[in-house]
């Protein structure tokens, strides 16, 4: 069963029939971590990097940014039995594209702030594609653990 996660949005599950997936990455980033050993998983897809710059949005939706979103995805992992030393982590997104010239730099923004975070906090990712100005959808398939990113003029590919 496809399990949809919208932008601002995270989910998880250690169910064996769902596959998570997530459309329209740009500047966005999508975040997967899946534990082989608990079959357990989940998906966040985040807009903006950081919660400060408005505090009424990240108390009604905290998937929203990366420094409230994130740490809400591996807590909610780790309730299915998940550990952080076993997790694969998978990101995707952060791409230039509404803001060509760079102006805003939201991508790299995204992507600085999560850098940041798991420095701090001892997560290594497995595999990143991050950045350009492509859109990208992600999926994991809670049953195998496979991720695949499909990219727009590449087509879909496991990683």
């Amino acid at each position: 069963m496809k399990v949809i996660i919208g932008v601002s949005d995270m989910k998880v599950s250690d169910n064996p029939d769902e596959t998570l997936i997530t459309y329209s990455l740009g500047s966005c980033i999508g975040v997967i971590v899946y534990d082989p050993e608990a079959k357990a998983g989940g998906m966040l897809h985040y807009m903006l990097p950081d919660s400060t710059i408005d505090k009424v949005k990240a108390e009604k939706n905290p998937f929203m940014f990366a420094d409230t979103g994130i740490p809400n995805l591996f807590k909610s992992t780790y309730k299915l039995g998940a550990k952080k030393n076993r997790m694969r982590v998978v990101i995707a997104g952060g791409s230039q594209i509404l803001d060509q010239k760079g102006f805003f730099n939201i991508g790299k923004r995204n992507h600085t702030s999560l850098r940041k975070m798991f420095f701090k906090n001892n997560v290594i990712t497995d595999y990143e594609d991050i950045g350009g100005n492509v859109n990208r959808t992600i999926r994991l398939d809670i049953a195998t653990g496979d991720v695949y990113i499909k990219t727009s003029g590449k087509g879909e590919a496991k990683v």
